[in-house]
C-alpha cells in the first residue's frame, strides 16, 4: 500500500468510520487519492494501522465508537462522514448497537451528508443475521433528520483470497455452500471505496437514495475456471451441502439466501457510473497480488 504524504487539494474535510480496516481503507485511500482531507477515528494513535494513516496526511482522533463524545468529535465540522459496521467481535446485536449511535451522532453534529455503507439486499428480509443487523442501523437513518446515502455492497471478491479456494494436487478447488450454476454477484473491496469517494464528493445520481453496487455476476463452476486460469492450473468446483457450515449459522444463513434467486441484485449501470474503471472477477485477480498456490490447505 502507499504510505506516502498525499498532498490535499480539496478542502473538504470526510469522517471515515473503520478507516484501518479493508473496506473503511479502501475509502481513504480513494479520498487521499483525489486530494481530499480525511479524519479518522483510532483506539491507539501508536499503532501500526493509526501510524500508516498518519504518515499518510489522515487527522486521527482517538477514541470509541461505543463512546458518544468520540463520536462527536469524529463528525465536528466535517463535509460528509462514510461509516460502515461489522458484526466482529461482537455479534450482530453490538453491530446494531454501534451503527445506531454513529447514526445518532451524525445527526447532532449535523453532517451534511452521511454514507453508509450496508450489504446488497438489507431491505429485502433476507434473514441473514449481519444484514439485518445493517437493516436496523439504516432504519434508525432513516428516522433521522441527517441527509443520507446507502452503499449497499455485494459479495466481496477478496473474501475468495480468504476462504473457499485451495490448491489440491496441482488442481485448484473452490468450495461453498451452493450450487455450481447459480449466480453470485460480486464486488472488489477497491472498488467499494472509490463508489463511496464518489457518492461522498458530490454530484450522482444515487445521492439520496441506494445503490447495490457489483463488479461482477459469475457462477460458482466460472469462479473457479477463473481462479484456475489466473494460477496457470486446472481447476474445479465442488458444491458443499448446507448442512456443511451449519455450525456457522450467520454464513449458513447467507448461503441460504444466495440460492434464493434473485438474491443480490446488483446494479452494475450505477456502479460503472460511480467507478468507470470497476474490476471484473479476472481483473481483480490480475491486480489483486493473491497466488492461490500461496493458500494454505483447506
Amino acid at each position: 500500500m502507499n504510505t506516502s504524504v498525499t498532498p490535499s487539494t480539496d478542502s473538504r474535510l470526510i469522517a471515515v468510520v473503520g478507516a484501518t480496516g479493508n473496506q473503511g481503507g479502501s475509502v481513504v485511500d480513494a479520498l487521499l487519492g483525489r486530494g481530499v482531507r480525511v479524519r479518522a477515528l483510532v483506539r491507539d494513535l501508536g499503532a501500526p494501522a493509526a501510524q500508516r494513516l498518519a504518515v499518510r496526511g489522515v487527522e486521527l482522533t482517538v477514541g470509541d465508537l461505543t463512546d458518544a463524545a468520540s463520536l462527536d468529535t469524529l463528525f465536528d465540522g466535517v463535509d460528509a462522514a462514510f461509516a460502515m459496521t461489522t458484526p466482529i467481535p461482537g455479534g450482530t446485536e453490538q453491530e446494531t448497537a454501534v451503527g445506531i449511535a454513529i447514526a445518532d451522532a451524525a445527526a447532532r453534529a449535523q453532517v451534511p451528508h452521511l454514507v453508509f455503507s450496508s450489504v446488497g439486499g438489507a431491505e429485502r428480509e433476507s434473514g441473514v443475521p449481519h444484514f439485518e443487523s445493517k437493516r436496523r442501523v439504516e432504519e434508525r437513518i432513516e428516522s433521522l433528520d441527517v441527509h443520507h446515502t446507502f452503499l449497499r455492497p455485494v459479495f466481496f471478491m477478496d473474501n475468495l483470497a480468504g476462504f473457499s479456494t485451495s490448491v489440491e494436487e496441482g488442481q485448484v478447488v473452490v468450495r461453498m455452500a451452493m450450487p455450481g450454476d447459480i449466480p453470485l454477484h460480486m464486488v472488489a473491496v477497491g472498488d467499494i471505496g472509490k463508489a463511496a469517494a464518489a457518492i461522498l464528493l458530490g454530484g450522482t445520481a444515487v445521492e439520496g437514495t441506494s445503490v447495490e453496487v457489483a463488479g461482477d455476476s459469475l457462477t460458482g463452476e466460472q469462479i473457479a475456471q477463473a481462479i484456475g486460469a489466473h494460477a496457470g492450473l486446472p481447476a474445479r468446483y465442488e458444491a458443499l451441502p448446507l448442512e456443511a457450515i451449519a455450525s456457522f449459522r450467520d454464513t449458513a444463513e447467507m448461503f441460504r439466501w444466495f440460492t434464493e434467486t434473485p438474491a443480490y441484485q446488483g446494479d452494475f449501470a450505477a456502479t460503472r457510473a460511480l467507478v468507470p474503471d470497476v474490476l471484473d472477477f479476472p481483473s481483480w485477480l490480475a491486480s489483486s497480488g493473491w497466488n492461490p498456490t500461496a493458500s494454505p490447505r483447506m
